[in-house]
């Protein structure tokens, strides 16, 4: 898989987690990465490392799931580079609550950050990627997508991130832009690490791999949807989750 050098990749959410593994692995192989993330100081420490390993990249603060930021973002990176080529949409929350229990506010909030953002992130690339009939289109979905216990709201917006990006790869394979999903399992993250550790121990449990998935394990991934090599590969989703949505067990 290869990425040809200098390739402007814009990665949401990219202040730790997945979107912080993905930004750093997109830069080892050449891109010049726009880290987005709603902290300031997160983005800017994660490009000081991608800088200190010798890559190219460059912080934005915003809020993606706000049409001006997103936009303020797109822009900056068109106007310090020239274009986008790559898009991954990682940016994402949860607020759980039984259904009957969930507020508003929670229901909203997820909605917007998880999948308006994705709209109007991949709205804002459009142009860029259909002027030079080349774009790669990466979100990130979830193992939740198929319904979970206490995040109507979250899964909700990771199973309509499959569909919204089957759309896109519809209307815009003739211009060359690819649009894809990854849907993690339970991974290793500081998400992750925040639920009670008995949660987290019955989660590797219930894992055929016996373990959680890494930030790599999803990186590699991202790596091959945004290469060269993948302009033939769109509309897809694919799981990354050691098989815990087969109901497999070692």
């Amino acid at each position: 898989m290869s990425i040809k050098e200098g390739r402007v990749a814009i990665v949401t959410g990219a202040g730790q987690g997945i979107g912080e593994g993905v930004a750093k692995r997109l830069a080892q192989a050449g891109a010049y990465v726009v880290v987005a993330d709603i902290k300031e100081e997160t983005a800017q420490k994660v490009v000081d490392e991608i800088v200190a390993a010798g890559g190219v990249a460059i912080a934005v603060a915003g809020d993606c799931g706000m049409k001006a930021d997103a936009d303020r973002i797109v822009q900056t990176a068109v106007d310090k580079w020239g274009t986008v080529d790559i898009l991954v949409n990682n940016a994402g929350i949860n607020r759980d609550a039984i259904f009957y229990k969930m507020t508003e506010q929670q229901w909203d909030d997820v909605i917007r950050v998880n999948l308006k953002s994705c709209f109007l992130m991949t709205q804002a690339c459009y142009w860029p990627m259909r002027n030079q009939k080349y774009g790669r289109i990466i979100s990130m979905s979830s193992s939740a997508c198929r319904g979970n216990v206490g995040q109507a709201n979250y899964a909700s917006t990771k199973a309509a991130i499959i569909a919204f990006s089957n759309t896109i790869a519809m209307e815009n394979a003739k211009h060359g832009i690819t649009s894809n999903v990854i849907c993690p399992g339970a991974i290793d993250t500081p998400m992750a690490r925040s639920v009670p550790a008995e949660t987290l121990e019955s989660w590797k449990k219930s894992q055929p791999t016996g373990r959680l998935g890494t930030v790599d394990d999803i990186a590699e991934m991202v790596l091959y949807f945004a290469s060269e090599e993948a302009s033939y590969t769109t509309g897809q989703h694919i799981w990354v989750d050691g098989a815990m949505q087969t109901g497999l067990k070692g």
